[in-house]
């Protein structure tokens, strides 16, 4: 069974602080339908990439925010220009992700303020997994997650942009389907439906950054694994950079 929580009662998180410190005593404060209290061996805790941002100190005057997102970006994949003089900036950050504005956002921060994505979304969520295992000694997978828009989707979902001690990609090509056809190009995007999964009991106005996903130990390992850069297309993968033909 799959059941996922977000604690109430966490403080804003500002530069400097230590989230694994200030996330404890709220994920103790988790009561499951069982009975039992706070994390078990198995758990993903899943952490909005603005609070791991804040902590790292990740804030900006949002007078700089077009410099910001050249300086985070590695190419511009698209660009509208609207009647009000605003412009939306699809680009490839230098993470490799493929989103408006290079993750800058401007939402929940200080008015005049804005807000990058944190620095190595990976290794921020290698040292959430540490703190947290320092304070309760169990086995934890951690994903570190942001909201992108899709292509050719209406609305928005969360993604992981940092993981550790979690598979984010389940290869199942190699196995057979009902009908006894084997897999040839299928891997499921685990990292990715843990964050969407999280969000859904976050949201993105109760002041919850932060969700313990439960049910999903098998995807949860003992070392820190490769990271949600894992399930990053590298260019010779990217069909839509290339065109329709696909020819190079």
């Amino acid at each position: 069974m799959l059941l996922a929580q977000a604690p109430d009662g966490l403080p804003v998180f500002t530069s400097g602080d230590d989230v694994a410190a200030l996330l404890t005593p709220a994920l103790a404060t988790l009561t499951w339908p069982d009975g039992t209290t706070g994390l078990r061996d198995g758990d993903v805790v899943a952490v909005a990439s603005k609070i791991i941002a804040r902590a790292e100190g990740r804030l900006i005057a949002a007078k700089d925010r077009e410099e910001a997102i050249d300086a985070e970006s590695v190419r511009e994949v698209a660009r509208r220009e609207y009647p009000d003089g605003t412009v939306l900036r699809i680009v490839e950050t230098r993470h490799g992700f493929v989103t408006a504005a290079a993750g800058i956002d401007t939402s929940n921060v200080p008015a005049g303020t804005a807000l990058l994505l944190p620095q190595d979304p990976d290794a921020s969520a290698r040292r959430l997994r540490r703190g947290l295992r320092a304070r309760l000694d169990l086995r934890l997978g951690v994903l570190v997650t942001d909201t992108v828009g899709r292509p050719w989707r209406r609305g928005a979902a969360d993604i992981a942009i940092g993981a550790a001690g979690i598979d984010v990609l389940d290869d199942l090509r190699g196995q057979v389907d009902l009908e006894g056809r084997e897999l040839r190009a299928t891997v499921m995007a685990v990292g990715d439906e843990i964050a969407a999964a999280a969000e859904l009991v976050r949201g993105k106005t109760t002041g919850r950054p932060v969700a313990v996903v439960r049910g999903l130990h098998s995807h949860v390992i003992e070392d820190d694994g490769p990271g949600a850069t894992a399930a990053v297309r590298t260019a010779d993968e990217d069909l839509f950079r290339r065109g329709v033909s696909g020819a190079d």
